[in-house]
């Protein structure tokens, strides 16, 4: 039985349909490529204070974070005033870092291990010539929130016996594809969208900062020229999930696209959102 799509209550698709993936030009003050960087940084594993740590989800950047420079006073109230409660809160302030690069410098010499912390899931950062203030936070209520671990494989196996053979999407006939392979930063993009999505209790492909696929795609790393991607809602399983995607034209045409020669996936859930849980699928050529 199908699912009803677009309903909030209920399982719910969307996509994003192929396009070129085109570099837009970075923050002017470097708020936005500190982000990307530490993001990249958090993507492998690092050694830290004389220990191998393991690889962390990336952080999604939240305005609100974005404390002054000269800030003094108590985090937790600052950030419930302009309505962000913090289960979790770090800020690092930097002095004498002329651009993004010397900050994560700084920040991976003195401070590697809040930076890769995976109890944060939210960053905000503020720069006033080469002074700078990161603040690493979790919302409250995250640890109510879980992310499904197997599931992101099984859906790459669900795909690439979907593509093995040729399929009608809609009225459109595809050709059997070549399997995609798992890329790291598509999947690392993938989680972050869905455990946003969770978080925030939303479903599309601009979050709330006003992010999109392909802008979550290069904070993860990821450098290819397409990307696409699926998203969906209040599915259960990745079973259940694949077969509402080929079940919609333009999500199917997205899977079928032979263009696309790798993908990352991810669920996440929140027993407070309306849906539950949601999976995001990012398609990529490099």
């Amino acid at each position: 039985m199908r699912h009803p799509v677009r309903s909030r209550r209920f399982a719910s698709l969307c996509l994003t349909i192929l396009f070129p993936l085109f570099t837009s030009p970075a923050h002017a003050r470097g708020e936005g490529q500190l982000v990307s960087a530490i993001n990249d940084y958090r993507s492998q594993s690092q050694r830290c204070d004389w220990r191998r740590l393991r690889a962390a989800p990336p952080l999604a950047l939240r305005s609100n974070l974005a404390l002054p420079i000269g800030f003094r006073g108590g985090l937790r109230d600052a950030l419930k005033d302009v309505g962000y409660q913090a289960r979790e809160v770090r800020s690092i302030r930097l002095t004498d870092a002329r651009d993004a690069d010397e900050a994560l410098e700084m920040l991976a010499d003195e401070h590697c291990a809040a930076l890769l912390d995976n109890r944060y899931a939210d960053i905000g950062v503020n720069r006033v010539g080469d002074e700078w203030r990161v603040v690493l936070a979790q919302p409250m209520g995250g640890a109510r929130m879980s992310d499904a671990g197997a599931p992101d494989k099984t859906l790459l196996a669900q795909v690439n016996a979907a593509r093995a053979k040729p399929r009608m999407c809609g009225r459109q006939r595809f050709g059997a594809a070549r399997p995609l392979s798992w890329n790291a930063a598509l999947g690392t993009a993938a989680q972050g969208h869905s455990r946003s999505m969770a978080r925030g209790n939303y479903f599309a492909h601009r979050d709330p900062d006003g992010r999109s696929s392909s802008d979550r795609a290069k904070s993860a790393g990821f450098r290819g020229r397409k990307l696409g991607e699926n998203i969906a809602a209040g599915q259960r399983s990745p079973s259940q999930a694949m077969h509402d995607w080929l079940a919609s034209p333009g999500h199917c045409a997205n899977l079928m696209n032979s263009m696309f020669t790798q993908m990352g996936a991810a669920s996440a859930s929140d027993s407070r959102s309306d849906a539950g849980v949601y999976w995001t699928m990012v398609l990529g050529a490099p």
